[in-house]
């Protein structure tokens, strides 16, 4: 009797254990999730920072016609892009496309001498370096949940719930290097 009574309490505890384990397993698995969803809000900001900024200074009489046609194109269809896509290869295409924009026009050399220009430069310098950290971030963020969704617990109990696979956010996010600005990254 005394036997059965000790291997009953090792089963509970073992039971214990593993029920403890799979749910701080579990609770893990949201805070991975809510910390996607933290990261997106920041990338999401600093990208609609940066197509603001961009419009802002193609505005400006520092910027030649032709290179504020462009940038505002560009910073428009990242708008637009985000506002319809949230997170898609369309609005990824977009940024790129803001981020190639933005380096062929801003590092040019005579830029950097524009009077008045300098402010909203700076402005969208910084915006264009806040995208690059925000989307580090995200990325990372994501690479960590698919780590912890990919182990064999959490697939076999589905720990993760109905809650959809995170997907990297993939896009040209250089920042411009123009000529005397205030330092790179």
């Amino acid at each position: 009797m005394a036997v059965w009574a000790a291997w009953g309490a090792g089963l509970v505890l073992v039971l214990v254990l593993v029920s403890f384990y799979v749910s701080w397993r579990a609770t893990r698995l949201d805070r991975l999730h809510t910390r996607v969803e933290t990261a997106w809000a920041a990338l999401d900001a600093a990208l609609s920072r940066r197509a603001a900024a961009v419009q802002e200074f193609s505005s400006g009489p520092w910027v030649e016609p032709a290179s504020a046609v462009l940038l505002a194109d560009a910073a428009a269809a990242a708008r637009r892009a985000g506002s319809a896509d949230g997170a898609g290869a369309a609005r990824e295409l977009a940024e790129s496309d803001l981020s190639r924009t933005l380096r062929a026009v801003l590092e040019e050399p005579g830029l950097a001498e524009c009077p008045g220009g300098r402010e909203p430069l700076r402005e969208v310098e910084a915006a264009a370096k806040r995208v690059l950290l925000a989307r580090r971030f995200h990325n990372d963020a994501v690479a960590h949940t698919r780590q912890a969704r990919a182990r064999r617990l959490v697939r076999v109990l589905r720990l993760a719930g109905g809650a959809p696979l995170p997907g990297f956010f993939e896009m040209d996010d250089e920042p411009p290097r123009v000529p005397g600005s205030f330092g790179a990254l």
